[in-house]
């Protein structure tokens, strides 16, 4: 039981051996600041925050994704040409070291000159999220990065539209969207999730930017699914479905279609 706080909380074993790993790594990873540990931390946020964290419904989560669609460009590509210089977005990001955001080697350097390194910070491109980061070797990286946002958002519909699956499916709730059925709206949001980011890359590589990695995944992921719904003839059913809803309503609204 919490003093002074009249909650209590359980503690198991799992929970023990869990904070037994991450302490070491997360105490590495803020003395050294060490990319892998970066991505590391950062992928267990962004898997936690999936799990953690549900749209509701397939409407909440298109509105969700068109508003961010508007903001992710604004932020990304509006604000260097209100303000001089580069995007917020970019001038946050390379700012703030902490594992909000993934992190890719791009060059390693073994032995440049540290004069040379400043003076060539200012004209690196936009995409690298901060132009020198060392490693354990002494080394000097340039990174790519990708914010976790751009993971966790279509993340969050990926894994709604597996629920969906699993109901559409008539899923046993004792396995949920763990079982074994047809998966045809989550398995094509990841493949379009993926082409979606690969497409995001390609850009960034061929205009040497920044690009915001929304512009392309919300219309990839909020598209395939829609088209998806469109062929299997299950568009009002998308558009209705609720994850709060109780089993009651979820077998009502099955009779009525």
């Amino acid at each position: 039981k919490i003093p002074f706080v009249d909650q209590s909380i359980s503690i198991s074993k799992i929970d023990i051996i869990g904070v037994v790993i991450v302490l070491p790594i997360a105490g590495l990873y803020f003395q050294t600041k060490y990319w892998m540990l970066n991505n590391l931390i950062g992928i267990a946020i962004a898997l936690q925050g999936i799990e953690m964290f549900s749209l509701g419904s397939f409407k909440v989560g298109a509105i969700l994704l068109c508003g961010l669609f508007f903001y992710d460009i604004f932020w990304v590509f509006g604000t260097d040409k209100i303000m001089t210089g580069e995007s917020v977005m970019v001038t946050v990001a390379k700012g703030l070291e902490a594992p909000i955001k993934l992190l890719f080697p791009r060059i390693v350097s073994p032995n440049i000159n540290e004069e040379v390194i400043k003076e060539a910070s200012a004209e690196v491109t936009l995409k690298i999220i901060k132009p020198i980061i060392t490693n354990f070797n002494g080394q000097k990286i340039e990174f790519s990065m990708l914010g976790l946002g751009d993971i966790v958002i279509p993340g969050f519909l990926i894994a709604l539209l597996l629920r969906f699956d699993a109901e559409n499916a008539n899923a046993p709730p004792k396995h949920g969207a763990h079982g074994s059925f047809d998966k045809p709206y989550f398995r094509s949001n990841l493949l379009a999730y993926f082409l979606g980011l690969s497409f995001t890359i390609s850009m960034m590589v061929f205009f040497d930017a920044a690009q915001p990695a929304l512009l392309y995944l919300v219309p990839a992921c909020l598209g395939t699914a829609l088209i998806t719904a469109y062929v299997r003839k299950e568009i009002e059913v998308l558009f209705k479905y609720d994850e709060n809803r109780t089993g009651i309503e979820v077998v009502a609204d099955k009779k009525i279609q």
